[in-house]
């Protein structure tokens, strides 16, 4: 599930992994997926997990960055 932060507002989320080779899969695909959608989060990682951040312009999320949000989800269970 997505947190959805107020003060700034934005959405974020962090994902663990048990293989470290497996983050950089998911970062590949992180990166695909920005070009196609033009969203561009802050996006840490170490050893086991990878974390993305995506600031809004609003409180409200808007559908371009649920989408987003939505694909990385499916990335993650395709691990």
């Amino acid at each position: 599930m997505w947190n959805h932060r107020k003060s700034p507002s934005r959405i974020e989320k962090r994902f663990k992994f048990e293989e470290y080779e497996k983050i950089s899969i998911f970062l590949k695909k992180i990166d695909e997926l920005c070009k196609e959608r033009n969203i561009y989060p802050n996006i840490s990682f170490g050893k086991n997990f990878v974390s993305v951040t995506i600031f809004l312009d609003s409180e409200e999320i808007p559908s371009n960055e649920k989408e987003f949000s939505k694909r990385l989800d499916n990335y993650f269970l395709e691990k």
